[in-house]
């Protein structure tokens, strides 16, 4: 038996208002994925954490795609390779889901090469199977850019290296 995912009438889904902060927006997200943790612990598959969180979001107005397709452009053609993002959060957020001991250099390329072909900056990675999911969070930005001040007292917008 499934699980609807849709927000119920008079849920906190109708109380969400106007758009939302990145910072807000990753901040919702990660309050979730600890509320999904406290309730069921480590030890499941991520498909259930993946249904979960996107139902809690969901439930707070947050528009969630789940196995968002990654599409890849080689050569000026758009080529479907099988890659997907485990949630896209309001056409700005990728998070990917893990379940295992430890996070590796190639799940955060992972979530990098996300963002870049979405063409998006941030992401979250999340790692359910730790006993304080705290330490299983990692947020992850593409192309970072913060204002700078140059020489002059003039503050202009420039890569970070």
């Amino acid at each position: 038996m499934g699980v609807a995912l849709t927000p119920r009438t008079g849920s906190r889904a109708q109380e969400s208002s106007g758009r939302l902060s990145t910072y807000q927006l990753t901040d919702r997200i990660i309050g979730a994925a600890i509320k999904i943790h406290r309730r069921l612990g480590p030890g499941l598959l991520e498909s259930a954490y993946e249904t979960c969180l996107a139902y809690e979001l969901r439930e707070q107005g947050v528009s969630v795609s789940q196995q968002k397709a990654v599409p890849l452009v080689y050569d000026g053609v758009k080529l479907e390779c099988g890659f997907r993002a485990d949630l896209l959060v309001e056409n700005r957020i990728v998070v990917e889901l893990k379940c295992k001991d430890q996070i590796h250099p190639v799940d955060e390329a992972q979530l990098l090469s996300h963002l870049r072909l979405l063409d998006l900056n941030v992401g979250l990675l999340i790692n359910f199977h730790v006993v304080l999911l705290r330490d299983g969070i990692r947020r992850m930005v593409n192309n970072y850019r913060e204002q700078e001040e140059s020489t002059d007292g003039r503050e202009y917008i420039g890569r970070v290296r």
